[in-house]
């Protein structure tokens, strides 16, 4: 397909798409503050409770790449 092989079109997907789910992810944390008029203190609560596994999910990924595991 194109030239590529299917773990290059998987990795691609996986990289993007999850990516994209993140960002969508924090658009509905942002969405959920304003709905519940959170206020400041409560929308930082907010993100920080629920971006907190966000956060991690993404440093995990840094972390491997540094450590060269792929």
């Amino acid at each position: 397909m194109g030239g590529y092989t299917e773990a290059e079109i998987a990795q691609f997907g996986l990289t993007f798409g999850v990516s994209a789910f993140m960002l969508y992810m924090v658009f509905i944390i942002a969405q959920l503050a304003r709905e519940s008029k959170a206020g400041k203190f409560g929308t930082f609560v907010l993100f920080l409770a629920l971006g907190f596994g966000l956060l991690g999910f993404a440093i995990k990924g840094v972390i491997k790449w540094i450590l060269g595991g792929d």
